[in-house]
Parts: structure tokens; sequence; C-alpha cells
């Protein structure tokens, strides 16, 4: 896949290293600097979910085009224990590990696009997307 990249996420260090190359790949395809932030706050979390959660995963960056538009699509894996009650995970407020941080409903108001499929016991995947603003 051209303009793709997959990173492989274990420690807190990955997630730096996602959301730095989240970053690069947004620059490159022409985000303004607050939807960069945006792209690297939802790398983050994300990413930080497959540490807590899960221990491990990958997450894969990747330009896409449509229709005349630019963006950046971003899918979070990983085979951990999956989401026991995603409808109460997808609730404000929730929180497993007593942190406050954006969660998964952050996640979904930050991007264009969010996708998510998860099974007990058969890992989640998360399917983020933003375009660029004309």
């Amino acid at each position: 896949m051209p303009n793709a990249e997959h990173i492989a996420i274990r420690s807190d260090r990955d997630v730096l290293v996602a959301r730095q190359r989240g970053r690069a790949l947004g620059e490159l395809a022409g985000f303004v600097a607050t939807d960069l932030t945006l792209i690297a706050t939802a790398i983050s979390e994300l990413a930080r979910n497959i540490v807590l959660y899960a221990r491990e995963g990958e997450m894969e960056l990747q330009l896409i085009s449509e229709d005349h538009r630019r963006g950046l699509l971003i899918v979070a894996r990983d085979h951990g224990p999956g989401i026991q009650d995603l409808e109460q995970a997808m609730q404000d407020g929730y929180s497993t590990s007593g942190g406050l941080g954006l969660g998964l409903p952050g996640v979904k108001r930050l991007m264009d696009s969010f996708e998510i499929n998860s099974r007990p016991g058969a890992g989640t995947v998360v399917q983020i997307g933003k375009w660029i603003r004309s």
C-alpha cells in the first residue's frame, strides 16, 4: 500500500511513535495544525487502549483519497480480551481504568468517521478517518 505505515504497539514508547508518525503523515497530506492535533490525540487514545487492555496490537496509518478529497485512515487492531459491553464503552464518562481520558466517544467526536468491531475474547478493531477540509 503506498503511503501506509504499520506500527507495532506494545509499550508507551510505541504510543509516542504512532502519534508522531500519524502527525507526519497528516502533514504530508496537507492537514492544518488543528487537525494534526486532533489526529495525534485520537491515535494516542487508541494506542494507549491497546497497551492498557490488550498489551499488544498494531496501528495502520494510510493516506486515502476519494471523490476529489484527501484524508488519513487509521486502523487500530488487537487480539486482546475484546470489549464486554460496547454500548457502555461508547458512553461519555465511562472508564474501566479509572482514568479521565477521552475514551472511545472522544475519539469518535474528533474524527470524521469511526467504526468499531469488538467481541469478547476476539480482540478489537477500530477504524477512524479524517478528511482535509476544503
